[in-house]
């Protein structure tokens, strides 16, 4: 059984980077089910490659992410998603936690994630340019500084981006990133675990900060019908 999800008053900050099309829609679906029961969305994604999967990135408002969690998320969306059917097709569903190198959607996450090495990639080009890739240094209102390291001759190391601009930002797998993932995971499970000890409950010893996920087993056609292939 997951613990319980404290609701600590962020989930109503805006993601400023969000999709566009159908996962747009699915996001709208999603995002109030999400809030509801005390997590954040962080992104939702539509792949096709292999039948089709809507995945459904999220986490709680301090950032962590268990198994059980991402089952709790899978419990809670997969009857409002049957009932709004945004998809066509039939499709599986994917909740996962945001992972070591995540996608930064909100202002905090620009705030929390300072140090580390991000890539962008900008809506509308700035000075000829859409990608950045570099050493985020901070927020500054809603725009975020980079110190690039993919500048040419005569271009400017330090640029300031505005977020809402943004079409996609996500963090660089470094080794300074895998070591304060790490930190914050032991963190997480130690204040875990004596939430759980409060309550009577036995130890969850899985890593917070590790790339969990749970997906159904088969397809969901929306219309009625399931597909009884498996993964």
């Amino acid at each position: 059984m997951a613990p319980a999800v404290d609701n600590l008053g962020t989930n109503c900050e805006p993601r400023l980077i969000a999709e566009q099309g159908i996962a747009a829609r699915v996001a709208a679906i999603s995002e109030p089910v999400l809030d509801g029961i005390g997590y954040r969305l962080v992104r939702v994604k539509i792949f096709g490659a292999d039948g089709c999967t809507v995945q459904i990135m999220a986490e709680r408002p301090d950032g962590t992410m268990t198994v059980e969690d991402c089952e709790a998320v899978s419990r809670a969306l997969s009857p409002v998603l049957d009932v709004a059917d945004p998809i066509d097709r039939a499709y599986r569903l994917e909740v996962s936690s945001p992972g070591m190198d995540r996608p930064l959607v909100r202002r905090s996450d620009f705030v929390r994630f300072a140090g580390h090495l991000v890539k962008l990639e900008m809506m509308i080009a700035r000075d000829g340019r859409r990608r950045f890739r570099g050493l985020l240094l901070g927020v500054e209102g809603d725009a975020a500084r980079i110190r690039r390291d993919d500048s040419s001759p005569g271009e400017s190391d330090e640029v300031l981006l505005p977020i809402d601009e943004m079409a996609e930002a996500k963090l660089v797998l470094t080794d300074a990133l895998i070591a304060e993932s790490l930190r914050r995971g032991k963190a997480a499970e130690r204040a875990a675990q004596r939430q759980q000890a409060e309550n009577g409950q036995p130890a969850n010893r899985e890593n917070s900060e590790a790339q969990h996920k749970h997906v159904q087993s088969a397809p969901v056609d929306h219309r009625g019908d399931a597909q009884n292939e498996g993964e």
